[in-house]
């Protein structure tokens, strides 16, 4: 999909500014749909509107019925729980507002760091039903803009769209376009790439330590079993065949080796630390700069 041919439907959702490459412009009707999974989206799962399901289930214990998409992602959360023990959880929505990153986006801390609670203490999730005894706030920021990637995918590929590519705010889908080369973000200068990734037929995503960061040292990584930032690892990204798989495992690698995520998961990957190392796996596809 030469850049000449492109056509891009551009617009904002869940936070994050969207653009949808096609060969040809998506019809209105297509162009509709997807909007409408995005409010669908939103609705369920957003922390930062008082309408959505995770809002209630802040106000109120009980047992919440989830889109269907609930079941994979809640499949996918409680395998990198294990294997994080605990550090990376759902749960960690509390802790994130308890820091500043609230619904009101105040970025002022309430208190010093709280540790998320222990999943199997107030929360039940199986398929596509969620039962908590104590009021939780969820996030599945971890995960869901891949999730959202994937979905729109779907969307679009049964509307007979053979070639895409979705870029949600640097999360990254490319499915029948070719080969798109990406550039891998310095971590420390936003106007500067330490690498690049030629992407085909697979989701990029990235986590990063500088993109939701605010106040003294604080960002939105945090350590569900401290509550406090990661300082250790300062940006990742990760490819694999979905967007959610890559999302969730761009996170996972703030807290685990990529070598241990392996045994688990079939992605490949690429970890800076905050010393200026780095480590990526064998098979990572992309070329660093020197």
């Amino acid at each position: 999909m030469p850049a000449a041919d492109q056509e891009a439907f551009s617009f904002q959702g869940i936070g994050t500014d969207w653009h949808i490459t096609t060969p040809l412009p998506l019809p209105p009707a297509v162009r509709t749909r997807v909007l409408g999974r995005v409010e669908t989206f939103d609705a369920g799962w957003s922390r930062f509107r008082a309408d959505s399901l995770v809002a209630a289930m802040a106000r109120q214990p009980g047992r919440y019925l989830f889109p269907e998409e609930a079941a994979p992602l809640g499949e996918l959360y409680q395998r990198l729980y294990r294997l994080t023990n605990g550090a990376m959880t759902p749960l960690i929505g509390g802790s994130l507002e308890r820091l500043g990153y609230d619904p009101g986006y105040s970025l002022r801390a309430a208190g010093p760091p709280l540790p998320a609670p222990p999943w199997e203490s107030v929360l039940t999730w199986a398929g596509t039903v969620l039962t908590a005894s104590a009021p939780v706030v969820l996030d599945i920021g971890a995960a869901g803009k891949g999730l959202l990637v994937d979905l729109l995918a779907a969307e679009l590929a049964a509307a007979g769209e053979g070639a895409f590519v979705i870029d949600a705010g640097g999360d990254l889908l490319a499915q029948g376009a070719g080969t798109v080369s990406v550039g891998l973000e310095h971590p420390y200068n936003t106007a500067q790439a330490i690498g690049v990734v030629d992407l085909q037929d697979r989701a990029l995503c990235a986590s990063a330590a500088n993109r939701r960061a605010w106040g003294d040292g604080l960002h939105h990584v945090l350590d569900g079993t401290t509550g406090q930032p990661v300082r250790t690892a300062v940006a990742t990204w990760a490819l694999a065949e979905t967007a959610m798989v890559a999302d969730a495992l761009a996170t996972a690698l703030f807290f685990v080796p990529g070598e241990l995520l392996q045994e688990t998961f079939d992605f490949s990957w690429l970890t800076v630390f905050s010393d200026g190392s780095a480590a990526y796996s064998a098979e990572f596809e992309g070329k660093l700069f020197a």
